[in-house]
């Protein structure tokens, strides 16, 4: 039973960290929803700003000026929660593969494997924490921001949704989540 719960664990959190991964890379976090022509196709991103063109396909994308530059607040603070997020669950992995009880790593001393088992659930459990606030807090600042233009009647043609890239950074975190908590809960 331990053992079936530790690799669907694993399991879990490597789809799940991928997810993360994915989330933090693509720039598909908030969506042109008001573009009734259909002639393009905008996404913003952490990184850069991107429009396709619905006819041709092409697709240009324009980075943020630098990573140091003044950047609004929602983009600094998800980038830095998605990152640190990324990287708990990447060491939790690592941590996880060795805990493992189909691993031979440490095999005559499994006190120790199920604590690696029980400091990735941790570290899991943090990351998840911190990537569900990053992608939580980008789509409250999305939805802040569309209120207060709606409040001011201040119609510019254009509003924005939540893109794919938030949608897979709430999935991952919450993936996480519960590999941590089969991790941490039900392993004992």
């Amino acid at each position: 039973m331990s053992a079936a719960l530790q690799v669907t664990a694993f399991g879990l959190a490597l789809l799940s960290t991928l997810f993360l991964l994915l989330a933090t890379c693509t720039d598909c976090w908030m969506v042109n929803a008001d573009d009734s022509l259909e002639v393009s196709h905008k996404c913003r991103g952490l990184w850069r700003e991107c429009v396709t063109n619905m006819q041709d396909g092409v697709r240009t994308c324009d980075q943020y000026d630098s990573i140091l530059a003044d950047h609004p607040v929602k983009i600094v603070v998800t980038r830095t929660l998605m990152i640190t997020a990324d990287l708990l669950a990447g060491l939790a992995l690592a941590t996880l593969v060795l805990g493992l009880d189909c691993i031979t790593f440490l095999k005559e001393d499994p006190c120790v494997k199920l604590k690696m088992c029980y400091g990735a659930g941790v570290m899991l459990g943090t990351g998840s924490i911190l990537g569900l606030i990053g992608s939580v807090w980008y789509a409250v600042d999305v939805y802040v921001e569309r209120a207060m233009l709606v409040s001011h009647n201040i119609f510019l043609g254009v509003h924005y949704d939540f893109g794919w890239s938030c949608w897979l950074g709430m999935a991952g975190s919450t993936g996480c989540f519960v590999a941590s908590v089969l991790l941490t809960c039900c392993l004992y």
